[in-house]
């Protein structure tokens, strides 16, 4: 097997080399030099190495300088074509190609009126892989004024409305105008860029426009698109886009296509899409739903709610956006108990197996607790002060059509009071646990500190005796200890991890009883919650020796074991601890190596070994490119704290920190170029 793609490979270099020899030496036969272009792109497509190998022969610069250099529209096209779909393909490729030259040359493509469509096509195309997932790239395609000749191509692309997608050439500018959509989404999110969005919002008023007046789903997607990610996470925008009437403008579309979906069953599907767009629009500014209660929006959104062709994550975007418009407007509110609202959302929450869609269910049914409750009450002795009297007059509570929900919005509040009661326990219990067991990792932090600086300060004394308790866990015990000693600093991985931890210099006959103390002592007035938990066998069955648990255990460990629970607090907290500015590199490179991995926790746990107590060999796996990009991205974000990287992204199982450091230092050994 292992020779067999041995060939394989070496037939893919082979390929390549000839083709790119092809191409330098048919300079003046454009049709050989697109087949050869076309060729390459193909083997790219197929083998994920073989654009590594092609920028390492130098045809990834070649290719670069011939779509600019060409005097053949069709090759300069087949170029671009083949730069997009091998940077696409592979991260490194991409960084080669995210330069200020390169978005020069595409902007240049774009602005020149003598351009073909399918080239500016192909242009638009680059810049898209170019700026997706890559924060340089939005940098860039901002600097090079690139976005510019993208927003101005937005506007003026289609001339018209009436958009005939029979006809060729409207159907060619149609794409071209798609695809500049698609760029200008990855332009301002993924990742989010502040002032990309800013930006952009020169845009909306022709984006309006559009959508009143061509309510086709060619048009309504791809601009909706474009408004909810230029929106998302944005306050500005948000606010600046009801300024210019954005948000009455999708109450109108969505109005118009809730009344056509009775007709035609993808006008729901259409609806949805505008919906989640309000949804972006008003999720950080609830007060906006007072704007959509001059649309009766609630109405619209119950009546979808109905339609039997929108599956659960349509309609879990429905209940949300409900939820967002009920936040903080009592009209909204109002327009869901008139609409027989909250029997849907109650059936909804009943019915459905999707976590998600209850969670935004519940959310919908506690914004309307105090409007349930007035009314519930007023089927008593309760009146009203005359401010919520006219407020209830006003809005037409007291409708004959309301009458029969009255008492089933009494029941629904006792429900409700009952799941925030039991909630509220819940966390406060959860809360109690946290807080003990975050002071013994902020001492252990505070140990860290002192010592890189050479003192001890008086918080250390002052925090000894909360921490005392604590201190029978091996994992907080041994932090401590280690503070000051580089050798323990080095084993100190091993000595937290879920195992371990606790048995180490205790022998394998003694049980668990002190290792699991601290977590025992921290909760002495919650034994439910502690059984709940953490015990589900007799305490006889669960403090016996790790061995003799390892070895019955159907299941490895799940992160309700208590040591399990000590390593995740102390990973939050260093994590935390290392995204500040303050601390030494040194300090925080030696707090990096405090986390544990899920693999590790695993690895020690139940780790197999053979009869004489030799470990297996562990099986060697190869980096997938997957890997490659997640361990480009840790280093981008994190640094050189490969344990950091390693707890971050999901690796294969069986992967080291010495791993990524090995394979890291190993791919940026070559020339510059090859590294992102």
């Amino acid at each position: 097997m292992e020779s067999e793609d041995t060939k394989k490979t070496q037939e893919m270099k082979t390929d390549l080399n000839l083709l790119l020899e092809c191409i330098k030496h048919q300079m003046d036969n454009p049709v050989s030099q697109k087949e050869a272009l076309v060729s390459i792109h193909s083997i790219c497509q197929q083998n994920s190495n073989a654009g590594v190998y092609f920028r390492e022969i130098g045809g990834l610069v070649f290719v670069k300088n011939l779509a600019k250099s060409s005097e053949h529209s069709t090759v300069k096209a087949a170029a671009l074509y083949t730069l997009g779909a091998i940077a696409e393909k592979n991260v490194y490729c991409q960084q080669t190609l995210c330069t200020s030259e390169l978005f020069e040359d595409l902007t240049w493509f774009l602005s020149n009126n003598d351009s073909s469509t399918n080239l500016k096509r192909m242009s638009v195309y680059v810049i898209l892989v170019l700026v997706s997932n890559n924060r340089p790239g939005q940098t860039l395609v901002r600097e090079t004024d690139c976005i510019t000749v993208l927003s101005q191509l937005f506007k003026k692309i289609l001339s018209k409305y009436e958009l005939d997608l029979s006809d060729e050439n409207i159907f060619q500018n149609y794409q071209l105008w798609a695809s500049v959509c698609s760029t200008l989404c990855v332009c301002v999110n993924n990742p989010q860029n502040d002032e990309n969005q800013r930006f952009c919002c020169s845009l909306f008023s022709h984006a309006n426009d559009w959508l009143i007046n061509c309510m086709k789903p060619e048009i309504i997607r791809p601009i909706c698109a474009f408004i909810g990610l230029t929106l998302a996470n944005n306050t500005y925008v948000q606010k600046y886009f009801v300024s210019v009437g954005g948000l009455d403008v999708l109450s109108q579309v969505l109005v118009r296509l809730e009344s056509d979906s009775h007709e035609t069953a993808s006008c729901a599907n259409l609806a949805v899409v505008v919906t989640k767009t309000l949804d972006a629009c008003i999720a950080d500014n609830p007060t906006f739903g007072i704007v959509l209660s001059k649309y009766h929006i609630v109405s619209k959104l119950l009546a979808l709610l109905l339609h039997e062709s929108l599956d659960s994550e349509e309609k879990f975007s429905i209940i949300l956006t409900l939820g967002y418009c009920t936040e903080d407007c009592e009209e909204n509110q109002y327009d869901l108990l008139k609409n027989n609202g909250l029997p849907l959302i109650m059936r909804a929450l009943n019915e459905s197996q999707n976590e998600e869609l209850n969670r935004a269910a519940t959310f919908v049914l506690y914004n309307c607790k105090k409007l349930t409750e007035k009314l519930s009450l007023s089927l008593g002795d309760y009146s009203f002060d005359e401010s919520e009297a006219e407020q209830l007059k006003n809005t037409d509570v007291k409708e004959k059509n309301i009458e029969p929900y009255w008492k089933r919005a009494k029941e629904i509040l006792q429900k409700l009071e009952h799941l925030e009661k039991r909630n509220n326990e819940e966390k406060i219990q959860r809360e109690k646990y946290k807080d003990n067991m975050n002071i013994s990792v902020q001492n252990t932090l505070k140990h860290l500190h002192v010592d890189s600086v050479g003192g001890r300060t008086k918080a250390e004394d002052k925090n000894k005796s909360q921490s005392r308790e604590l201190q029978s866990c091996m994992p907080h015990g041994v932090i401590s200890k280690a503070h000051g000693n580089d050798d323990q600093m080095k084993t100190l991985v091993t000595s937290t991890n879920p195992v371990n931890a606790c048995y180490r210099e205790s022998g394998q006959n003694q049980t668990l009883h002190k290792a699991n103390s601290c977590c025992n002592q921290t909760l002495p007035e919650e034994t439910a919650f502690k059984k709940k938990s953490f015990v589900s066998q007799s305490s006889d069955q669960v403090f016996k020796h790790p061995a003799h648990i390892i070895k019955n255990r159907k299941q490895p460990l799940t992160v309700t074991d208590p040591f399990t629970l000590c390593s995740d607090i102390i990973n939050k907290e260093v994590i935390s601890f290392l995204e500040t500015d303050s601390s030494s590199k040194t300090l925080k490179y030696r707090c990096s190596e405090i986390l544990l991995t899920p693999h590790r926790r695993r690895q020690l746990s139940i780790e197999s070994t053979t009869p004489g107590g030799i470990k297996k060999r562990r099986i060697r796996k190869n980096f997938t490119e997957e890997e490659i990009n997640y361990l480009f991205n840790g280093v981008k974000k994190m640094g050189n704290h490969w344990n950091l990287i390693l707890w971050s992204f999901p690796f294969q199982k069986g992967r080291t920190a010495v791993d990524l450091a090995h394979k890291y230092h190993k791919l940026t050994k070559g020339p510059k170029c090859a590294t992102p």
